[in-house]
């Protein structure tokens, strides 16, 4: 079923991203690694409990702070002043952060929510238990700068849940909550797309199917994919690796059409990436641009080239580790590449009604 959102489209954006390869990711921007690098240490200790500090949310269960409604909520508030009550390994334990608390109840029919703390200034962690406190989700790092989100989670009808928003070895502070609700994935394969046909992801999966630099074999061979069609569908997702949790990176060559400029037009059903890579090295390959898709936001990305060259290109998700608990998840991303550069700006849904 279609989500009743609108859906906006993201303008081309360079971001400029330290040197990242396959052996050696940074969090400090878009990277091409299946892992994420080592979590730093976190702060020594927190600020103390300040009973007189007003309080945005609760500092326990008990008190927690109702959300009057989930299809839009937005808050801002603080951790510093509150006090230490819970922690949950997501994938770090030990924390010694305050922790703020929320509450609300779920509607009579199966929610599906975004949990975002995008904006906020500290290493954050969030976490929802249900009515009979059993953990249902936690996440410690979904963006590079070290702040949470829990995407795509379902969640019971009409059934009671809390909210804790913490924080990572000690940290605290100022923080940013946006919570959105929806009726699920969207994003589905459109009839006649060339498929990615990757096989399953596995637990300690090996990709020989397109996993460019981030699986050479011993004689150097790093396996890419082309795509030459307008439509192409693919799967990403996460599993267990030998030292945690792994990303699926997806690694293409696309070739230059003749007027020089290459346009891909990209949406996922999980925040992901889309990458222009080189040089074409492995052993010096870096993002030259990076487009977000993903979650109700489609996006472009625009390589320009002699005609004829080839570009690589990369897929994958934005976040390190699954949104949710489960490690072993996939979900669908599709890319269109028209033929035609288009002059005026056009929206995804307009795009998809050209090849119909």
């Amino acid at each position: 079923m279609k989500p009743l959102v609108v859906v906006s489209v993201l303008i081309l954006a360079v971001v400029a991203a330290a040197p990242a390869t396959a052996a050696g990711p940074t969090a400090a921007g878009p990277t091409t690694g299946v892992q994420a690098p080592p979590k730093p240490p976190g702060a020594v200790m927190p600020p103390p409990p300040d009973p007189q500090v007003l309080r945005q949310g609760g500092d326990t269960l008990a008190d927690a702070l109702e959300i009057p409604h989930l299809d839009h909520y937005e808050d801002t508030g603080t951790t510093v002043g509150y006090t230490d009550d819970y922690d949950e390994v997501c994938p770090y334990s030990g924390s010694t952060s305050p922790d703020v608390v929320y509450t609300f109840t779920t509607s009579p029919w199966l929610t599906i929510v975004d949990i975002d703390m995008l904006g906020s200034s500290y290493d954050t962690k969030i976490y929802v238990y249900d009515e009979d406190l059993e953990l249902v989700a936690c996440n410690d790092d979904f963006y590079a700068d070290y702040v949470s989100k829990l995407e795509g989670l379902g969640l019971e009808p009409e059934t009671r849940y809390y909210l804790v928003i913490d924080g990572y070895g000690g940290d605290a502070g100022d923080y940013v909550l946006t919570i959105s609700a929806y009726g699920g994935d969207y994003v589905e394969c459109p009839f006649g797309a060339t498929l990615e046909d990757e096989p399953p992801l596995v637990n300690d999966y090996v990709d020989a199917h397109n996993g460019g630099c981030n699986s050479l074999d011993d004689l150097g061979y790093a396996p890419f994919q082309h795509i030459g069609s307008e439509w192409f569908c693919g799967q990403a997702g996460w599993y267990v690796c030998d030292s945690g949790t792994c990303r699926d990176t997806d690694w293409f060559t696309l070739t230059i059409p003749p007027s020089g400029v290459l346009e891909i037009i990209g949406d996922a059903n999980h925040a992901t990436y889309m990458f222009e890579l080189g040089p074409q090295d492995c052993d010096q390959v870096d993002v030259l641009q990076s487009v977000q898709i993903g979650r109700f936001m489609e996006g472009t990305l625009i390589i320009t080239g002699d005609p004829g060259s080839t570009a690589w290109f990369w897929v994958g998700a934005v976040s390190f580790t699954p949104p949710l608990g489960d490690p072993l998840q996939e979900y669908t991303y599709v890319l269109n590449i028209p033929q035609v550069i288009a002059v005026e700006a056009t929206t995804w849904s307009e795009v998809k009604q050209l090849y119909r």
